[in-house]
């Protein structure tokens, strides 16, 4: 059974966002991170090359496949901040709760679990950080540490 590619790594967060070349995600990652850490209450670690973790859990798929993944977090790239919400996936009142804040947030496109936001400024930051309290506490409870 294959493992995870995406591992914690040992490199800097700090060093990791400074090196973010364009100007405007840089600062937008500096805002990212201390929402993250505000909603989780959790330091960061880097997690591959390139994505900003907060927390993990462990899971355990019907087919045996098992490991350890980040609870959430975000990864600076070019073209958009990926912003990684797990939490839609724990119960359908997450699910339900989360659809309702998109529909406030701004301007965004996603995936399974991601969130795709060129800049901060199209969206609504107090939104974002509910998407991020509502993901994290569904996560906590159905991932208990």
């Amino acid at each position: 059974m294959s493992e995870n590619k995406t591992k914690p790594t040992a490199v800097s967060v700090e060093s990791f966002i400074d090196s973010v070349d364009h100007a405007g995600k840089r600062e937008d990652a500096r805002v990212l991170d201390t929402l993250f850490r505000k909603v989780t209450g959790e330091d960061p670690a880097m997690w591959g090359p390139s994505i900003i973790g907060y927390g993990t859990y462990h899971y355990k798929y019907d087919s045996g496949r098992e490991g350890d993944f980040l609870r959430t977090g975000f990864s600076p790239r070019k073209a958009k901040h990926s912003i990684y919400l797990m939490g839609g996936y724990c119960d359908e009142a997450t699910s339900r709760k989360n659809e309702e804040l998109l529909g406030k947030l701004g301007k965004y496109s996603r995936g399974k679990s991601c969130l795709y936001i060129n800049k901060l400024a199209d969206v609504d930051l107090d939104v974002l950080e509910e998407l991020l309290r509502v993901n994290w506490e569904a996560m906590n409870k159905v991932y208990p540490e």
